[in-house]
């Protein structure tokens, strides 16, 4: 036979490289220990005679091992729960501080309505304050105005004026006397006894027909009025152009007392280039005007709210 021939080994199969490393790491740590031992072992110590058996790695405590390698495995999946309780706390805290944000938000805006809102309660209480006290000095206005065409009516009733006599609705006989047209004194009576006829008729036909109508600031027509809306419109109705506005209506035409009205004046309150509300006569003691929003256009007495003074346009 050949010496090259082939002969089986006998060897046994070579352990992983990890084994091998494991073993050896064991056998270092074994070597070292009886090194260290015997260094420090009496300096008169006797040979060793007896052969020391060498730890296998069967031998060793693998029981142990395993213990640790799974202690170390579940100290590692703590921590990992650890980290994700602290992601979701760190997330939940995120999160109430954008809900927090968002509540202050929130309350501010409300606060900024609600302040508002106050602004403008206040701002109409005293606009709502101003209005009465305006309300109230044209009152004591028209109080005044009454207390002064009492006073002269006293006077020339004193001084020769006399009237026949009028029932309560302004109608009745006039006496002996003369009124002139142009806005003179009258020495008769206060009211006529004579129905309207052409352009005043036609004037006082058209007010009467809007009585009813509401009353709107600025109102033209058909519909709403306002005062000198009213008092254009009637006059338009009979071909006569007036002013839109009370205080250049009331300027027009001759001054007439009150006392010599005729259907178809134009009544003003306030002063006469100033007036404040005008109105039209009606005859029989009467006026029809464009009052105000609660009444709308209505037909009152002269007693009901008696004017300031009186022009004649026709």
């Amino acid at each position: 036979m050949s010496h090259t021939a082939h002969i089986p080994s006998h060897r046994k199969p070579r352990r992983s490289a990890s084994k091998l490393a494991l073993r050896a790491g064991v056998a270092g740590g074994v070597l070292g220990t009886i090194a260290v031992a015997g260094a420090a072992g009496p300096a008169n110590a006797e040979p060793v005679t007896e052969t020391i058996e060498m730890p296998t790695l069967g031998s060793l405590d693998t029981a142990g091992l395993a213990s640790a390698v799974a202690a170390s495995a579940e100290t590692s999946q703590q921590e990992a729960l650890d980290q994700s309780l602290q992601a979701q706390e760190n997330a939940a805290l995120q999160k109430a501080a954008k809900e927090a944000k968002k509540a202050k938000a929130e309350a501010d805006r409300k606060a900024e309505a609600e302040r508002a809102e106050k602004a403008r309660a206040e701002a109409e209480a005293k606009a709502q304050a101003e209005q009465e006290r305006k309300d109230a000095e044209e009152r004591a206005s028209r109080d005044r105005a009454r207390t002064q065409l009492s006073t002269t009516s006293t006077s020339a009733s004193n001084s020769g004026s006399s009237v026949s006599g009028s029932d309560s609705n302004g109608s009745g006989s006039t006496g002996s006397g003369s009124s002139s047209s142009d806005g003179g004194s009258s020495t008769g009576s206060s009211t006529e006894t004579q129905a309207p006829s052409g352009t005043a008729a036609a004037i006082v036909a058209f007010a009467r027909a809007q009585v009813g109508d509401a009353y709107v600031m600025g109102g033209t027509g058909p519909n709403s009025w306002d005062c000198s809306g009213l008092v254009q419109a009637a006059y338009a109705s009979a071909g006569i152009d007036l002013p839109r506005i009370s205080g250049d209506q009331s300027s027009r035409g001759t001054s007439v007392s009150l006392s010599n009205l005729q259907p178809g004046d134009v009544l003003y309150w306030g002063s006469r280039s100033g007036s404040y509300h005008v109105a039209i006569y009606v005859g029989g003691g009467k006026y029809i005007g464009a009052q105000n929003p609660s009444t709308g256009v209505v037909e009152r007495s002269l007693d009901w709210d008696t004017p300031s003074g009186a022009v004649r346009i026709l």
